[in-house]
């Protein structure tokens, strides 16, 4: 009877054991999946300041453009100016 006795006692452990180890894998699964959406979040925040970066550098590329055609522009008309000036 005591062995009999320390089997229900050794089978009664195991079960809460495996009752523990599936309570543990429960929460490290819900860990795992507030870190996943963690993750998902902070990459969609990124993608959208990815987008709004390129955004950016876009219009500052136009402006670029702008400018230098401005510059070009006004060189030709100083250096058409001058050479009147100096015929």
């Amino acid at each position: 009877m005591c062995c009999g006795q320390n089997r229900s006692s050794f089978t009664e452990n195991v079960g809460r054991g495996s009752v523990e180890v599936a309570q543990n894998l429960l929460v490290r699964i819900a860990e795992t999946e507030a870190r996943v959406a963690r993750a998902r979040a902070r990459e969609a925040e990124l993608h959208r300041r990815l987008e709004e970066m390129k955004r950016f550098v876009s219009v500052m590329e136009i402006l670029v453009d702008y400018l230098k055609r401005q510059y070009r522009e006004r060189q030709q008309l100083v250096a058409r100016l001058l050479s009147r000036w100096y015929r």
